[in-house]
Parts: C-alpha cells; sequence; structure tokens
C-alpha cells in the first residue's frame, strides 16, 4: 500500500513539474529534435539523389516532399480542434502544441526542397506563399506569447481591466467637483478629458499605444503653469489629471497587450485556410496534367 502511494505521488509530482514547463521544452524539446532529424533528412536527401535536373515538384522525390508536407500542413491544422479536448499523457495538449510549432518550421524546408527553387506566378507558388506566411505568423504568435504575458500582468498590477476602468471613473468624479471653481476655458479642458472615450484611437492607437488626439495630455497642458504644491483648484485639477493620464497609460498598455497578443490570430487563422484551398488546386491541377 506505501509503495503504491509512493507511486502515485511521484507521478503527481512528475506531472506538476511537467505542467511548470514551457510547450516549447516539452519533454527536452523532443519534437525539436524531431523536426531537425525530419529537415536533415529531408536535405540530404536532396543533395545526394543523382537526377538531373536537381529534383523538383515534378520528380519522384518531389512527389515524396509533398506528400509529407501536404500531410503535416493538414495534420497540424487541426490544432484548432485539438484544443477544445484537454488530456494527459504523450497526446496533451502541450506536446501537440510543441509538435505543431517544431514540425511547423521543418515546414520550410519540406516545403522549399519539394518546389525544387522553381518559382513563378502559378498556384503551386501560391501555395508555398501562403505557406511561408503562415509559418511567419505563427513565428510571431510563439514570440509574443512567450514575452507578453509576464509583462501583461505586470502591467495590471493585480487589478483587472473592470478595476482599472473603475479607477478611472473615481477619478473622474473627483475631477468633475474639483473643476466647478475653475474659469471657463479651463473648465472646458477638463470636459473635454473627461467626455473622450478611453477606447478612442481605433486598432491602429491600441497596436502602437500612440494616442495623439488624447484630451487629457492637452488639459494637463494647459495647467502647466499651476504653482505645484500650492493650494489652488488649479493645482488640485492638474494633481488629478496627472494620476488621470497615468490610469489612461495603464489601460491603454493593457490593451495594447491584449492586440499584440491576438492581432497574428487574424492573419494566421485565414492564411491557414486560404493556404488549405490553395493546396487543394495545386494537387488537383497536379494529378490532372501528370
Amino acid at each position: 500500500m506505501a509503495s503504491a502511494a509512493n507511486n502515485r505521488y511521484s507521478q503527481d509530482e512528475r506531472r506538476r513539474d511537467a505542467d511548470h514547463v514551457s510547450f516549447l521544452r516539452h519533454r527536452k524539446f523532443r519534437w525539436l529534435w524531431i523536426a531537425l532529424v525530419l529537415s536533415m533528412a529531408s536535405g540530404l536527401g536532396y543533395l545526394m539523389i543523382d537526377q538531373e535536373p536537381r529534383p523538383n515538384g515534378g520528380s519522384w522525390y518531389g512527389y515524396t516532399l509533398g506528400t509529407i508536407g501536404l500531410l503535416l500542413i493538414v495534420w497540424l491544422a487541426l490544432l484548432g480542434i485539438r484544443k477544445r479536448k484537454i488530456t494527459d499523457g504523450r497526446w496533451s495538449l502541450k506536446a501537440w502544441t510543441s509538435a505543431h510549432v517544431y514540425l511547423g518550421l521543418a515546414l520550410v524546408v519540406v516545403g522549399t526542397l519539394h518546389t525544387g527553387f522553381q518559382i513563378g506566378w502559378n498556384v503551386h507558388t501560391l501555395a508555398y506563399a501562403l505557406m511561408l506566411l503562415v509559418i511567419a505568423s505563427g513565428i510571431y504568435g510563439v514570440i509574443v506569447y512567450a514575452a507578453l504575458p509576464s509583462a501583461l500582468s505586470s502591467n495590471r498590477n493585480e487589478m483587472t481591466r473592470a478595476q482599472m476602468l473603475e479607477a478611472l471613473t473615481a477619478l473622474d468624479r473627483q475631477l468633475e467637483s474639483a473643476a466647478q471653481p475653475l474659469d471657463r476655458a479651463q473648465s472646458d479642458r477638463v470636459i473635454a478629458a473627461l467626455e473622450q472615450d478611453v477606447f478612442h484611437g481605433g486598432a491602429l492607437a491600441r497596436l502602437t499605444g500612440s494616442y495623439r488626439g488624447c484630451a487629457t495630455t492637452r488639459a494637463l497642458a494647459g495647467f502647466a503653469g499651476a504653482n505645484a504644491g500650492a493650494d489652488s483648484a488649479e493645482e488640485r485639477v492638474r494633481t488629478l489629471l496627472v494620476r488621470r493620464s497615468g490610469q489612461l497609460a495603464q489601460i491603454r498598455r493593457h490593451l495594447r497587450y491584449r492586440a499584440l497578443l491576438e492581432i497574428w490570430l487574424f492573419i494566421h487563422i485565414p492564411a491557414t485556410i486560404a493556404l488549405l484551398a490553395a493546396l487543394l488546386a495545386h494537387v488537383v491541377s497536379v494529378f490532372y496534367y501528370w
């Protein structure tokens, strides 16, 4: 009984340790090594086969690489379906994702050698270009998912998006009250800042983090002459505007990190669908003219 309990404890401990390992390092880079072997074998075969001209998409070796590449692309495209099932073991989601990344990179070698470096204005090159686009967007996705979540968590400072907005709303109420004694011109600056939509600027502003039309920044510039430390309405408003600017900056950083994390999917998924369609046309045309 004690031995069985110890075995179960050891298995649970190993599972917890595995849960903390990045999918890129899964099983000591198992899928990286598999991808490297596949790439080197493809390259050596291309160089060593005595065929004139060099193996290309229409040679037996080209067909072999094309078949491998097609099967890989279809299998890799199934990751979206696989994500809906959470399982452990050899084919866990982490293992599947690791294979998706490294075998996707190996496709650059397999697909390029399949073309035999013959590029033209046709459906075959379209499929190749779409494959490279899918891989490039996938590389971007891996990079941002490795780098941005920690920055997103640090920026949140243990606050949810709703709490950030609530903090901004509380500042706005204070600003509205503090601006009552101000003259018309100063009040108008504060009102313009309060009335501006927090999410103004559109997709480009979210991605770049540049909000050139920020009314809060303009309002702050109008209170630049307020005496720091003075007990006046102008200084109280200026202090609140500084705090509002900081709160806006936190919200906008949050929006930017989220946008950078999500934007690649708007390229990766449609490009994958287009790639599958182009591959179908590629295969049909090859067998039609064979």
